[in-house]
């Protein structure tokens, strides 16, 4: 299959520090991907190179068919294919469900109000949580909050989905509720890149793990790799998270 995503000797470095060192991979339409390693190790900037988020200063990305890398892209058209989700869940407080979810497609993609309620409905009923529409972020517990997080990027029926250890800030029961919103994303297509530390979540959803070290794809495989690392460095980052 072709890429939905590719990454070619991408280089990117914060001043003096160079963060990744010529990371290449691919992801297929409908492949979910779990990216894992050491803090430090590049994961959160290679995800957000791949939405421009970060500019690189060398090497190449396309997503979509489109040239990340070219000075001349068109970020809304970029934006409009590619969701991200973050740690911090992002949500105006001012703002209810309905709200917060209808805003990038009234204003990004200029959809009619209505139709924007009904795509904010369809996203909610997929996360779980049709009955909070109209409620205020303050009344609902983070787990929720991230939830609507993702019901927000799905409302612009992106391409790709990319979700940056969004289960970090949240305590373990709520933390499951997330991971079971994105194990049915990934069972109902969706082309995924998911930066996390839950092992157990890589070795079960996952299409291809990759273990990110010092800068590098360092190894790379199915979730089964987690049970047989063949590498010193990632038996060693399965020792620190266990």
């Amino acid at each position: 299959m072709s890429a939905v995503v590719s990454l070619r000797e991408v280089h990117k470095s914060f001043g003096a520090v160079e963060v990744l060192k010529g990371v290449s991979f691919d992801v297929a339409a409908g492949e979910v991907v779990a990216v894992i390693g050491p803090s430090g190790s590049g994961k959160s900037t290679a995800l957000r190179c791949i939405n421009r988020l970060e500019v690189i200063q060398s090497g190449a990305i396309e997503v979509c068919g489109r040239r990340v890398d070219d000075p001349a892209l068109d970020l809304r058209a970029l934006r409009r294919d590619v969701g991200m989700v973050f740690q911090s869940y992002n949500l105006f407080p001012h703002l209810t469900v309905a709200e917060n979810i209808t805003l990038a497609p009234r204003r990004v993609k200029r959809t009619p109000t209505g139709e924007a309620r009904r795509l904010a409905e369809e996203a909610l009923a997929k996360v779980g949580l049709s009955e909070k529409i109209d409620a205020y972020p303050e009344q609902l517990s983070g787990g929720q909050q991230q939830r609507v997080a993702i019901a927000r990027s799905l409302a612009m029926q992106p391409k790709v989905m990319l979700f940056d250890e969004v289960t970090s800030a949240l305590d373990p029961h709520l933390t499951g509720e997330v991971l079971k919103v994105m194990e049915a994303l990934a069972r109902g297509g969706m082309t995924m890149i998911c930066v996390t530390h839950e092992m157990g979540f890589a070795r079960r959803v996952a299409d291809r793990v990759i273990f990110m070290h010092t800068g590098r794809v360092w190894e790379t495989g199915p979730g089964a790799m987690l049970t047989a690392p063949q590498t010193p460095e990632l038996q060693t980052f399965l020792a620190s998270e266990l």
